[in-house]
């Protein structure tokens, strides 16, 4: 069937760091020589004083519980996979829509919104996304829209809460939100924003002049073949279902109980398969980048890039700057990418703002989805879907990711104003 992969084994995805980019020298990869050299230059900014010590050590502050929950959640996501948690609820999911395409539409946007949202965008994005494709396979279901829905949703989902993105737990903290506090500011956004992406994705991606059939095969479910692989598709589950359990309660100490989730999930594999426990398991090229980007943002702030960001964003604290911070921010993402706008942007907003925080906040998390490099999600689906064969025209990615940007932006911006 056209747009099917060859071939995509769901049992031996890798991540995309190790799948996607060949290596080089020291085994590193292109990428990963990117992320040191941002490392290797956020260090020099700090020794040369153009960001000063006492602001750097500050910043590192700041981000050292994001960087133990970012850590905690990616092992304890990877080793979810492993276990085969994610390949037996896709399945079930396909199984349960009966061959209908409307609803497996529903039931693939439900998982990939209900991921993004409980463990975070880049769990869907290097997680979710090799599953999707593997589930095109048996079910003979077109690739390119199950592709689109957790590349868009992983990335418009990702306002409810504090855990589903990074930039939301940088917002949360500087205006002082905790979990169930922040929820209550960003349902009505996430709502717009959802449902944005689910008409968006109809229209351009699963409706029937956009596939070949009216039905799929639904496929034969996945099942542990082991007593060993049951204790561990149920400990790593239950350790995921601890983890969202604690989120409302645990207040600024969602790092811990993510670690805590992660030890849990981690001594299960030693028991049961030590030969899984990897050192590539811990995701240090993501920590050594937001630490460079926590180094290097800042000093180009001094530099000139605050200036540029109060002069776009303006200093209104009505809908007129919130829009304006949006836009701004979601300018920025496709420019650059939505980490660094978010943080050039937070920098010029003053702190009792908040509405132009949180339009900021939305626009840096739903927009970059319009050019490749968006987001940190948006390129590791993509280069994904790249290396097992699945090719997306660029200009339909481009075009339709720039109608849903507008789209849910302005829609999220608008609920953000009307329910605060």
């Amino acid at each position: 069937m056209a747009g099917v992969p060859e071939q995509v084994d769901s049992s031996a995805q890798r991540t995309l760091d190790d799948a996607a980019t060949p290596t080089t020298r020291w085994g590193l990869t292109v990428l990963d020589w990117v992320r040191v050299g941002l490392l290797v230059a956020g260090v020099l900014c700090v020794l040369t004083g153009l960001l000063p010590r006492e602001e750097a050590e500050a910043n590192l502050r700041r981000i050292g519980p994001l960087l133990l929950f970012l850590g905690s959640v990616i092992v304890l996501a990877e080793l979810t996979r492993q276990a085969k948690v994610f390949d037996v609820i896709a399945h079930r999911l396909a199984i349960l829509g009966r061959g209908n395409y409307p609803a497996l539409f529903l039931l693939c946007v439900l998982f990939a919104a209900a991921t993004t949202i409980l463990l975070n965008l880049d769990t869907t994005a290097v997680l979710i996304t090799p599953v999707m494709l593997a589930l095109a396979v048996p079910a003979r279901i077109p690739a390119l829209p199950l592709a689109m829905t957790t590349l868009w949703l992983a990335n418009t989902a990702s306002l409810l809460l504090p855990v589903s993105n990074l930039t939301n737990l940088l917002a949360a903290d500087r205006v002082a939100l905790d979990a169930t506090g922040f929820a209550a500011r960003m349902w009505a956004p996430q709502l717009v924003s959802l449902l944005a992406s689910m008409l968006c994705l109809w229209v351009w991606y699963w409706r029937r002049g956009r596939r070949d059939d009216d039905h799929y095969t639904p496929p034969e479910p996945i099942r542990p073949r082991s007593g060993s692989e049951r204790v561990l598709f149920y400990t790593t589950a239950g350790a995921c279902v601890l983890f969202i359990l604690a989120i409302p309660v645990v207040g600024d100490s969602i790092g811990v109980a993510a670690a805590l989730a992660a030890v849990l999930a981690v001594l299960a594999f030693a028991i049961f398969d030590r030969e899984s426990l990897r050192w590539s398991l811990f995701p240090w090229q993501l920590l050594v980048f937001v630490v460079g980007l926590f180094l290097v943002v800042p000093t180009l702030g001094r530099l000139g890039l605050s200036d540029l960001m109060h002069t776009l964003i303006g200093d209104d604290s009505g809908a007129a700057g919130a829009f304006r911070a949006a836009g701004a921010g979601a300018a920025l993402s496709n420019v650059a990418n939505n980490l660094p706008a978010y943080t050039a942007g937070e920098a010029v907003v003053p702190v009792e703002h908040h509405n132009q925080l949180l339009a900021l906040l939305i626009g840096t998390n739903l927009a970059p989805i319009v050019t490749p490099w968006g987001s940190l999600a948006t390129l590791l689906c993509l280069e994904f879907c790249r290396t097992h064969g699945l090719r997306i025209p660029m200009t339909r990615f481009v075009l339709t990711g720039l109608g849903l940007a507008v789209i849910a932006t302005a829609g999220a911006v608008g609920a953000l104003l009307l329910t605060g």
